[in-house]
């Protein structure tokens, strides 16, 4: 086994197979660079694909120097490090670093402490639950804008809508437009010319700084208009209502029955006192006799008033007064104590009501990437409802404490969806780990929406990237999200050499936002912008001679230099086809064909979707990733 893939040179290692292992291999093929995986325990199912790539696969730990060295490590461009278990990832990483010191080493890891101790030693670690959230949160809020930062530089992702039918240099200007989506059928036209046509109603994606976006007189909105409000007030004004309804909806008959006879015995007092109280030569006010009734009942008595000298059956009465005021107190408080401490054990529970709530943001599932959901949406300033079924989830404790309401139970029931008013929800998130329970919850909540279906954002994560389209086009879902096609760029990218920045969606199309560093004598080296292909645009540059300009945007025919950083957006597919031209891979003698392994790649999708032209369509059906 050594010496099969020891000789290999320009290959990457990926250790670990199940959930974004098989999508990391199935983008290495499809971009032309050779692949080994190691995995110890791998699914039979995922392995049969792997052969059907021509993919080695060596079926042994990769926490054994012997395996690594049979996989090539010595001539490895990159190890990627994407294991089941966090441990298994630390050890392999450590183990490969100790090995070889200048092969770059990127491991998944959902621990941040941990991962900040490997960076230390040169492993880059990436959180598929992180890196994934912003595509989810991002549906959730519907915002037209979305900032980013290019070397230390402020742009805008802004998202509008074509007034009027025109070209996009028409009704834009000089904005670079990034993406159009057709507002009949939804076809999605990537980095078009600003010659491109557009019709009344298209969805137009641009990017530029606020100034340039200002002066065109695209603003955006950071939330869609009758969303409430984000700001501290707005916040303390939701809760303090949320309390007191929460308190209303708490109090039960007997704590009704109580207050009414409270109030019923504090109104006759204060009648009896004003018209038979004698206060000197007159008698009390409505105020006075009010207040003395209650320091009767509440038998308080600062000695301002006092029954001495008043008829016998006024003192009589006083008597019973107080006998039954202070029982009728301690009922009250007795109630009202337990109404509250039994929402508290609710609470806790997770076996709450919801009430009160409008406009908030419904998370279904509480694994890692529900967890980042929350996380980002509290920063955005939205209130949340988190229903779970597990009611040991670890995160259950960490909600708590940020004040988050979370009920435990079985959101595929319409009683569930009812009690956390899904009714006057803004968004939806369904973020279990079981693709199954995603579809089944995302009809549910369907049904229970009823006429707001078309204007309520359902966000569904589903992994099985077939099942997400077909999900997607017979049951009518827009926004369907894949937690490993949304990281695996990243993983690629930093394995190769591209530096992945922002991932968004333009319609169905997922785009990527990544810097290159060009390099000396590569495929780009004086090569002009505008030979880039189609889908691809460079968004700025900044030159190796002259760090301290970012030049935006740069002319079509600027030409690549060595150590010039290209800001580059498009497709993934497209940006690492531009990787690949800089920097291609030495094809080392016994390596397979690498046109022949992508072309394996596409006839396997072909067979299985009729789909070629969509080269994320490979088809597989494994565990939950996060």
């Amino acid at each position: 086994m050594a010496g099969t893939y020891a000789d290999w040179r320009g290959h990457v290692i990926v250790c670990g197979l199940r959930g974004l292992g098989l999508r990391i291999v199935e983008e290495l093929s499809l971009s032309g660079v050779p692949a080994v995986v190691v995995d110890d325990d791998p699914d039979v199912r995922l392995t049969r694909v792997l052969a059907g790539w021509g993919v080695p696969h060596i079926r042994t730990s990769s926490r054994s120097p012997e395996t690594l060295t049979g996989a090539g490590l010595a001539g490895a461009t990159a190890v990627v490090c994407v294991q089941e278990d966090d441990l298994r990832t630390l050890e392999t990483a450590l183990l490969i670093r100790q090995l070889r010191e200048d092969v770059r080493v990127v491991a998944q890891l959902g621990n941040p402490a941990v991962g900040r101790a490997l960076t230390q030693v040169g492993v880059a670690v990436l959180d598929v639950a992180g890196l994934s959230a912003p595509s989810v949160v991002e549906a959730c809020l519907q915002a037209d804008t979305q900032e980013i930062q290019l070397s230390g530089e402020l742009f805008t992702i802004a998202r509008a809508v074509a007034p009027e039918a025109g070209s996009l240099r028409e009704l834009y200007g000089a904005l670079a437009p990034v993406a159009v989506v057709a507002a009949a059928g939804g076809e999605v036209s990537v980095c078009p010319g600003r010659d491109h046509p557009v019709a009344a109603g298209d969805g137009v994606t641009l990017i530029a700084t606020p100034e340039e976006l200002r002066a065109a007189g695209l603003n955006g909105h950071a939330r869609p208009p009758g969303q409430p409000g984000t700001g501290p007030a707005a916040r303390g004004v939701r809760y303090l209502r949320h309390l007191v309804v929460s308190l209303l909806h708490v109090a039960d008959r007997r704590l009704v029955l109580a207050m009414v006879t409270l109030f019923t015995v504090l109104a006759g007092a204060t009648v009896a006192l004003r018209l038979a109280f004698r206060l000197g030569p007159g008698h009390m006010s409505v105020l006075d006799a009010m207040y003395f009734a209650v320091e009767t009942i509440t038998t308080v008595g600062y000695g301002d008033f006092s029954f001495r000298g008043q008829d016998p059956w006024l003192m009589g009465g006083a008597i019973c007064l107080m006998l039954a005021g202070a029982l009728f107190v301690a009922v009250f408080f007795a109630l009202l104590t337990n109404a509250i401490v039994g929402r508290r054990i609710e609470e806790s529970l997770g076996r709450q009501r919801i009430t009160g709530l409008t406009g908030h943001v419904l998370v279904i599932g509480l694994g890692a990437v529900g967890m980042q959901v929350v996380q980002q949406l509290v920063a955005a300033g939205s209130d949340i409802v988190v229903v779970e079924k597990d009611e040991h989830n670890r995160h259950l404790g960490q909600l708590r404490d940020m004040g988050i309401p979370v009920v435990i139970a079985d959101a595929t029931l319409p009683s569930t969806l009812e009690s956390v008013r899904l009714a006057s929800a803004s968004a939806v998130a369904v973020m279990t780990s079981d693709d199954l329970a995603n579809v089944e919850t995302g009809l549910a909540v369907r049904d229970q929406l009823g006429p707001r279906w078309g204007t309520t954002p359902v966000v569904l994560r589903i992994f099985d990237p077939q099942l997400a389209r077909s999900v997607k086009h017979s049951f009518g879902f827009h926004y369907v999200r894949s937690t490993a096609a949304l990281a695996a760029p990243w993983f690629v990218g930093d394995a190769l050499g591209l530096d992945v920045l922002n991932t968004f969606y333009a319609g169905d199309e997922p785009l990527l936002l990544a810097r290159l560093t060009i390099t000396p004598e590569g495929g780009l080296h004086g090569l002009a912008m505008n030979d880039l292909a189609a889908r691809t645009r460079v968004l700025a540059i900044r030159r190796a001679a002259d760090r301290a300009i970012l030049e935006h945007p740069p002319r079509r025919s600027t030409r690549f230099q060595p150590d010039d950083e290209a800001y580059l957006i498009g497709p993934y597919e497209e940006l690492l086809t531009v990787l690949r031209r800089d920097r291609p891979t030495p094809q080392a003698p016994g390596m397979p064909d690498l046109a022949r392994s992508a072309a394996k790649v596409n006839n396997h999708q072909t067979a299985r979707t009729g789909e070629p032209e969509l080269p994320r369509a490979a088809i597989w059906k494994t565990g939950p990733l996060c």
